[in-house]
């Protein structure tokens, strides 16, 4: 019985390619490949629309583990999603990741103007944890093992 041997990649298609790459770049990811163009037979057979173009990087945490992959179609046009959803609302709607000091990485991306969609919560004594929404509207969960 064929299975899947790993997590390789989140992908999220985002509008301005360069904005987002730098949030993330900020946040302490590492370009892994890009950016880079992509058209031709493979993508328009992947996606199933032809004539298709978008523009992708890759990115990773700076120890390992699963990529995320931004990219942005410049063919066809794209169309904006709700960038104020709720994180109870149908669909991907936040990016994990796990971090060393919570409240200094929420410090400097507060002086950055990214901002708490609610507070600092904290998980039975195990986690802390916050979301922080940005840019396009996708919310990053930042989360401090506690202990």
């Amino acid at each position: 019985m064929p299975t899947i041997q790993r997590f390789d990649h989140v992908g999220i298609t985002v509008a301005d390619l360069d904005h987002v790459s730098t949030f993330f770049l900020a946040l302490g990811l590492q370009v892994q490949a890009g950016p880079m163009d992509v058209e031709g037979d493979f993508l328009d057979t992947v996606i199933g629309i032809p004539g298709s173009h978008t523009r992708i990087v890759v990115l990773r945490a700076p120890h390992g583990g699963t990529l995320l992959e931004l990219s942005s179609s410049t063919r066809p046009e794209h169309q904006i999603g709700s960038p104020t959803a709720m994180a109870t609302e149908p669909g991907l709607r936040n990016v994990a990741f796990e971090v060393d000091d919570l409240d200094a990485l929420l410090q400097r991306l507060a002086a950055d103007g990214y901002g708490l969609v609610g507070g600092v919560g904290e998980h039975q004594h195990t986690w802390r944890m916050a979301y922080v929404r940005r840019p396009e509207g996708i919310t990053i969960s930042l989360a401090e093992r506690l202990g």
